[in-house]
C-alpha cells in the first residue's frame, strides 16, 4: 500500500469480537499440540480452517492437507478439521487403521447428534445450509437417504418431505440468526409440527461478528473484513455490511488494500472472520497507523467460551 494512502485514515474503529473463535482456535492448537506430541508426519483431512495463511504456517510446522483419506498412509495419525466429517468417514479411517484425532468443533458435533436422533424417530430432517460446504457435507452424510438440503427462501417453499407429520430442522452452524429466520418461518408454516433443536445450532461467534459489524455500519465510512473467499463466514460479514448501505471489502491481508477502498475513508471498520488470526488485524492497524490513524474499540460482546483440546490418537 503506498505511504499516501496511510494519511487518509484518520480512525480505525476496531470491532470486538472479531477473529479466531473457540472452535477454530481449539482446531488449529489441536494441530500444533499432535506435532509437538507426535511429530511428523501428521495429516489433516481439508484445510483445518479456511484461511491461506493458517495453513501456511501449519504447513511450515509439518502438518500436511490431504482432501481424501486415500492419500493418507495405512497406520498413520490423520486430524479431522473443525467442519465435521460423515460417518462413512469415520469407517474408512478405521478400515486403514488410522489413527484419529477428532478436532470437530463441538458446535458442529451437537449438530451431528440432532440429526442422528431425529433421523432414528423416523422423520425427514431439513438442513438449512450452503450447498458445498464442508461442513454442510459431513452433516448431510449422517442420515444419507433421510435428508434434505434448504439454502434459500425459494428452497423452502419447494421443499418436499414423505411425511408432513414427521420432519425436522437443523442448521449449518456458520450461519447467524438473520441468516436463517426467514427460512425457518418458511418452514414452520408449512410443516407446523416441524420439530427442532432445543437450543439454536448457529455458532455464537458468527451472531456476534455480524452484530459487530451493524454497529461498525454506522461508525465508518468504510469497512474491511479480513478473511478468505472461501470463508462462508467472511463472505457474510461482507454482505451484511453492504446489505445495510456500508462500503465493504474482503481481504486477505494488508497486501489487498487497495486504493479505492479507502479513498475519502476518515474512519475505517475493522473486523475479522472466525478464520483469520489476529496478526493479519495487526498488520492492517500498522499500516494505518504509521500515518497517524488512532485506533478505537467497538465492543458489543465479550466471548469466554472454551473447548479442550481433542483427545490424542493412541
Amino acid at each position: 500500500m503506498p505511504t499516501a494512502l496511510e494519511h487518509c485514515v484518520e480512525r480505525i474503529i476496531l470491532a470486538e469480537p472479531r477473529g479466531f473463535c473457540a472452535g477454530v482456535d481449539r482446531a488449529v492448537e489441536a494441530v500444533r499440540e499432535a506435532l509437538r506430541s507426535f511429530g511428523r508426519p501428521l495429516y489433516v483431512r481439508h484445510q483445518i480452517v479456511h484461511n491461506r495463511f493458517v495453513l501456511e504456517r501449519l504447513e511450515t510446522e509439518g502438518a500436511i492437507f490431504v482432501e481424501s483419506l486415500d492419500e493418507v498412509p495405512a497406520g498413520q495419525r490423520v486430524i479431522f478439521s473443525a467442519h465435521g466429517v460423515a460417518p462413512s468417514e469415520w469407517d474408512r479411517a478405521k478400515d486403514r487403521n488410522l489413527r484419529v484425532i477428532d478436532a470437530t468443533c463441538p458446535l458442529v458435533t451437537k449438530v451431528h447428534l440432532e440429526v442422528r436422533r431425529y433421523a432414528d424417530e423416523g422423520r425427514t430432517v431439513i438442513l438449512v445450509g450452503h450447498a458445498g460446504h464442508e461442513e454442510v457435507k459431513g452433516t448431510l452424510g449422517v442420515a444419507p437417504g433421510q435428508m434434505l438440503l434448504v439454502g434459500s427462501v425459494e428452497e423452502a417453499e419447494r421443499a418436499e418431505v414423505p411425511d408432513s407429520e414427521r420432519v425436522a430442522a437443523v442448521t449449518q452452524t456458520t450461519l447467524s440468526v438473520d441468516d436463517t429466520r426467514e427460512i425457518m418461518e418458511t418452514l414452520k408454516r408449512r410443516f407446523p409440527a416441524l420439530r427442532t433443536p432445543k437450543t439454536d445450532d448457529i455458532c455464537y461467534a458468527t451472531q456476534n461478528r455480524q452484530n459487530a459489524v451493524k454497529e461498525l455500519v454506522s461508525v465508518s465510512d468504510a469497512i474491511l473484513v479480513v478473511g478468505s473467499k472461501q470463508s462462508s463466514n467472511a463472505n457474510r460479514l461482507v454482505e451484511v455490511a453492504r446489505t445495510r448501505g456500508a462500503r465493504a471489502y474482503l481481504v486477505d491481508s494488508i497486501a489487498d488494500v487497495e486504493p479505492a477502498m479507502v479513498a475519502g475513508v476518515s474512519a475505517l471498520g475493522l473486523t475479522a472472520s472466525a478464520s483469520s488470526p489476529e496478526w493479519l488485524v495487526e498488520e492492517i492497524i500498522g499500516a494505518f497507523a504509521r500515518g497517524g490513524a488512532t485506533v478505537e474499540l467497538l465492543s458489543v460482546a465479550k466471548e469466554r467460551v472454551h473447548f479442550p483440546l481433542p483427545s490424542p490418537a493412541n
